[in-house]
């Protein structure tokens, strides 16, 4: 097996992970250096990459793999500190993390992507223009999340199926959060921040659901 570490906007390397071979990149990996790289370790028949940096540099990673059909690489993720994504996969941080991606063993993962064709890690939150309530209807498979308006709507990842969680925000209420493969959303308007990028077009309908391939967690 071949481990290689891609450290994204200079995130501390811990110790465990210290003799590996390590490829410096952006805080969202550049796709250059993931084909100069990803060819290298499909030379070996279980390549392992360990991700060090925050939900939206695995996103990154995950959204060129999928779209190049790379799905077989075992991912190990290490954040510096506690995002939604390393609660939702339950990775651990800083040195614990680096041991649960280096010793851990690949697990099939429902892998969560939207209808741009990017992966989601940790949330996606999706809100009315310039910040408004968010105006629509929603479900999640055959469920209705909400109709009218709304604070907002968060979208995560779950570790297991059906793959995904979805719930709205109505002031200081308890957010009641429903599972299924895919949450729909019809809004007259809308901006979506995806594992903390907002996207920069206001868009009147989004849709995050399960893909048909499974990613390889390393935990």
């Amino acid at each position: 097996m071949s481990t290689h570490v891609l450290r994204c906007d200079g995130a501390p390397v811990p110790i465990a992970l210290a003799s590996l071979p390590l490829t410096q990149t952006s805080a969202i990996p550049d796709t250059a250096a993931l084909d100069e790289l990803l060819p290298v370790m499909a030379a070996d028949s279980l390549p392992r990459l360990i991700v060090l940096g925050e939900d939206a540099g695995l996103a990154a990673v995950l959204t060129h793999l999928m779209r190049t059909e790379r799905l077989g690489v075992e991912i190990g993720y290490v954040p510096i500190d506690r995002t939604y994504g390393s609660r939702a996969y339950d990775t651990g941080t800083g040195s614990a993390a680096a041991k649960r991606a280096l010793e851990g063993k690949p697990v099939e993962t429902p892998l969560i992507r939207d209808d741009t064709g990017k992966v989601l890690i940790g949330r996606a939150t999706i809100v009315g223009e310039a910040g408004a309530k968010l105006e629509g209807e929603a479900y999640v498979d055959d469920t209705r999340l909400f109709t009218g308006k709304v604070a907002a709507l968060h979208v995560s990842p779950m570790l297991e199926m059906p793959g995904l969680h979805a719930t709205v925000q109505r002031g200081l209420r308890k957010k009641r959060w429903v599972e299924g493969r895919a949450m729909q959303l019809g809004t007259p308007g809308a901006l979506v921040t995806r594992d903390g990028i907002t996207a920069d077009r206001v868009v009147k309908r989004s849709t995050f659901y399960r893909h048909h391939e499974p990613w390889l967690l390393v935990r």
